[in-house]
């Protein structure tokens, strides 16, 4: 499993709460479980304790995306480290369930899964795969969507930095308000300049007003 992967575990976490729209999806240990995805033996270990550790773990990953998104590289760093230092992982060369054409492993990196409890693991590897993603790709490429209210965390994985929203949903929804906009300003704009035609025709000299 490349480390890579690893980072949608911060997104799909950070995600779990929408607070423009005051959504919030962890609220049960069966939502902590659905974070895993396929690890099902870690997501096993989830006990309702976790809810609120969880939580706590959503508002640090949050800060991390928002110090990105604010230009704050440093304290976007800092956040993230301190993550790190609490909930430090284990690597381990794995093989696993790949194997290449004559059956031999296709070793790759993996994240040890033996923490003390599931929100530990969860944020363990949660931390270390958005530390690769930043220090692969750069602090610019975590971002929140810019589609008001929306916030959803984001990877950029563009190839020209131009990310800008979490889903295409969230794309369509910001250019049909953009387009919206213009159409409102253009039809101000024109009003506006027939009045302005309207009071300039009204006070000319050739006006039925000034005729003798």
């Amino acid at each position: 499993m490349e480390l890579a992967y690893y980072s949608d575990y911060a997104v799909r976490l950070v995600n779990s709460e929408e607070p423009g729209r005051s959504k919030d999806v962890l609220t049960t240990v069966e939502a902590v479980r659905d974070l895993f995805g396929d690890n099902t033996s870690a997501a096993r270990r989830a006990t309702d304790a976790d809810v609120t550790r969880f939580r706590s773990v959503r508002a640090r990953l949050r800060a991390v995306f928002e110090a990105a998104d604010g230009g704050d590289e440093t304290l976007a760093v800092d956040l993230l480290n301190s993550l790190l230092m609490e909930f430090p992982v284990s690597p381990q060369i794995s093989g696993h369930d790949y194997r290449d054409d004559d059956g031999r492993p296709l070793w790759h990196m993996h994240l040890a899964d033996h923490p003390s409890n599931a929100t530990a693991g969860y944020a363990a590897i949660a931390s270390m795969g958005l530390a690769f993603h930043l220090t692969e790709y750069g602090v610019d490429r975590l971002g929140l969507c810019e589609a008001a209210p929306c916030r959803n965390a984001y990877l950029d994985t563009s190839t020209n930095r131009s990310r800008r929203y979490c889903s295409d949903r969230c794309a369509t929804r910001a250019n049909v308000a953009a387009y919206r906009a213009r159409k409102r300003e253009e039809a101000d704009r024109s009003a506006h300049t027939g009045r302005a035609a309207d009071s300039t025709q009204d006070t000319s000299p050739n006006s039925d007003r000034n005729a003798p």
